[in-house]
């Protein structure tokens, strides 16, 4: 099999669609598959190989970590033609996803692609809900030709199928339980960031409006007195909403940066909770990071990450924005120390029956399917 694959966004940018697509890749070159990668460029230049096609491009301004590009289209015909894939898999709806979905007609290539992002829930976050009629219109009109379009969790599933998209396929995530993994870091992860409280809470992700980072700071504001003295937060990650966040933030808060590799995985694996009230995701990576650590989530029963989290069984699941839903549940918690160490071991057992092999095995077989499909309805 070889394929072309079209996104928007790659590394070294850093979001769940880049990192997913640069482990895919990776997993290929383990593989022996041959691919094309059809990318933006940036000026943070990552390690590419000759695989990889690289595109002028500029931050998109509802999420600016996925690239507006500007595909060269006589390069990228030409590309084709010369490589032949048997496949396209379009990982973004935008202009290097319209360039493969034009190609793939042109050249009658069998076309799939995946749904990564809930822009629609984005728009209320960015005042623009009034786009969301329109959006839907596009996103069915972009979908429509595509053999499969695959998306992470069931939740994702039937918001597509509700919308009037067809032909949806389930692709799920993986988590790498050899780098995230239970550790004796809290020590050290205590040192580094000078706390002394008993418990450390945690949230990781992306500091912009749609991760609901405002009901995370009125959580942090408003635990009770006896719960908060005994607390540090670390919020880990970068984005539009940190220099007001820090504004706001309670005096035991961090703000860390982002960080990687296994200075992150230190990080879950020191954590007492790692507490998420996003209410946006299709799937949840930060969320199974943290349960590979051994690390129990309260997070929101909202998306995909009802998916990983089994309510009071590897964490706890929230009402949706509810701040006095998510303080109760820290508060019984870090009461309880035998069900967090219970959660913990759920949730390490949990993360690896999830490993990125069999997720990208699973989306492998789905390609044969597709193209055994196409090719019986060819003769029919």
């Amino acid at each position: 099999m070889k394929l072309a694959i079209f996104t928007d966004t790659f590394t070294p940018q850093v979001n769940g669609v880049s990192m997913t697509f640069q482990r895919f890749v990776d997993f290929l070159d383990k593989k022996g598959i041959e691919y094309r990668l059809f990318v933006p460029e940036t000026k943070r230049e990552g390690s590419y190989n000759e695989q990889v096609l690289k595109f002028a491009s500029m931050p998109f301004f509802l999420y600016p970590e996925c690239r507006f590009t500007f595909p060269n289209v006589y390069q990228i015909k030409k590309e084709l033609k010369k490589f032949q894939p048997d496949l396209i898999h379009i990982a973004t709806p935008i202009n290097m996803g319209l360039s493969g979905l034009y190609y793939g007609n042109k050249l009658n290539i069998p076309t799939v692609a995946s749904y990564h992002t809930n822009f629609d829930r984005y728009l209320g976050y960015y005042n623009v809900q009034f786009m969301s009629k329109a959006l839907w219109k596009y996103l069915r009109w972009f979908h429509q030709p595509m053999l499969r379009t695959f998306v992470p969790s069931n939740d994702t599933k039937q918001t597509l199928l509700n919308k009037g998209l067809q032909n949806i396929g389930i692709w799920s995530r993986g988590v790498d339980c050899e780098l995230f993994q239970p550790s004796n870091s809290a020590q050290e992860l205590r040192s580094k960031f000078q706390i002394k409280e008993k418990n450390i809470l945690t949230y990781v992700g992306r500091l912009a409006p749609e991760k609901d980072l405002d009901v995370l700071m009125e959580i942090a504001n408003k635990v009770p007195s006896q719960i908060k003295k005994n607390v540090h937060w670390l919020v880990v990650g970068d984005g539009p909403m940190k220099e007001k966040l820090q504004q706001i933030a309670p005096e035991n808060m961090t703000f860390t940066g982002y960080i990687k590799g296994k200075e992150l995985a230190d990080i879950y694996a020191g954590t007492t909770v790692f507490v998420f009230p996003s209410t946006t995701e299709t799937f949840g990576n930060v969320v199974l990071e943290s349960l590979a650590c051994g690390t129990p989530v309260i997070c929101a029963k909202s998306g995909g990450v009802q998916e990983i989290v089994k309510d009071q069984k590897n964490g706890i699941l929230c009402e949706a924005k509810d701040v006095q839903s998510f303080i109760n549940a820290i508060t019984n918690l870090l009461q309880d120390n035998r069900k967090l160490k219970w959660m913990g071991l759920e949730g390490r057992n949990d993360a690896l029956k999830r490993s990125w092999d069999k997720a990208f095995d699973d989306l492998l077989n789905q390609y044969e399917q597709v193209l055994q499909k196409e090719e019986f309805l060819s003769y029919a």
